[in-house]
């Protein structure tokens, strides 16, 4: 069964990395933890289910408009609760961070109640693919594919375009980056956009998969990727990547070995070993400063 409970913790873990990589994009850029950022992904669970339920588009259709709604929501925290406090100290951003995730899951369980929502059948029609002793559903490979084409169009955002070029100077110095005529602003909405995107598609993908949307589905999801994230090596792109991966597959063979009880320890116990070892996680990078 390795190769079922191998294919269960890429899907799961592709999902955390989806996540995981809004986290560390922000702070790259401005050293803040978003910590509102699991309940983003959450509103993007509920916005494609409305749109599935409720509209009745595809998934792909649905998806997209989640990601649409939550790069415009990420844009508006970022300008509401953040930005008035950019030069403040990062004990008030957090504070913020705090509260407006807390006010996202409230917002949240006022609306669409305490209950679990489920996507209708309809959502996906997945069917099962038999390889040797493994059963691997169809929605598992949508979800490893859509994840993995996900994180290449990012990679060609930050690695190839203008905007790329400007993401990677303003988190190599912020105030330098301004100085040379980079609209720093403009920089920062840019990555909360883009990691909030990446969040709703995570979210969508989350709830087909469990075939479950609730209002506190973001306070885990969001510390196992922030954990993923800090695994990886907090600001690293590919480092939230494969932190998320890693998280998934150890969660999925901890709970396939008969620890289901620690599920949601194992994460955070692997987290804690590697940075014991690593404290700049596994590819983070260390920074040295002139005293």
């Amino acid at each position: 069964m390795f190769l079922q409970q191998l294919i269960n913790g890429i899907a799961l873990g592709s999902t955390y990395a989806l996540i995981a990589l809004g986290y560390t994009m922000v702070y790259g850029i401005i050293t803040l933890i978003n910590f509102a950022h699991g309940e983003i992904f959450m509103v993007g669970a509920f916005v494609g289910l409305l749109m599935v339920g409720y509209f009745k588009l595809n998934l792909f259709l649905a998806m997209a408009c989640a990601m649409a709604f939550c790069m415009v929501m990420g844009v508006v925290i970022e300008f509401i609760a953040y930005r008035p406090l950019r030069k403040s100290s990062r004990l008030s951003a957090l504070i913020s961070a705090i509260g407006v995730s807390i006010f996202l899951s409230s917002l949240a369980m006022m609306v669409f109640g305490a209950n679990a929502k489920g996507f209708p059948d309809s959502a996906f029609q997945s069917q099962q693919i038999h390889i040797g002793n493994a059963d691997i559903s169809t929605l598992q490979l949508l979800i490893i594919g859509v994840s993995a084409l996900l994180m290449l169009a990012l990679e060609f955002i930050v690695q190839k375009t203008k905007i790329g070029k400007a993401m990677r100077a303003t988190s190599e110095d912020y105030n330098t980056a301004a100085l040379m005529g980079i609209n720093v602003n403009f920089v920062i909405s840019f990555t909360f956009a883009l990691g909030s995107a990446l969040a709703a598609a995570g979210g969508v993908l989350v709830g087909v998969l469990f075939n479950s949307v609730s209002f506190n589905m973001g306070l885990m999801a969001g510390l196992k990727a922030f954990a993923a994230a800090v695994l990886g090596g907090i600001g690293s792109i590919p480092g939230a990547m494969l932190g998320g991966l890693l998280l998934g597959v150890a969660e999925v063979f901890g709970v396939a070995v008969g620890y289901s009880s620690y599920r949601d320890a194992i994460a955070f116990a692997i987290l804690v070993l590697v940075l014991l070892v690593r404290p700049t996680g596994l590819l983070g990078q260390k920074i040295q400063k002139k005293v």
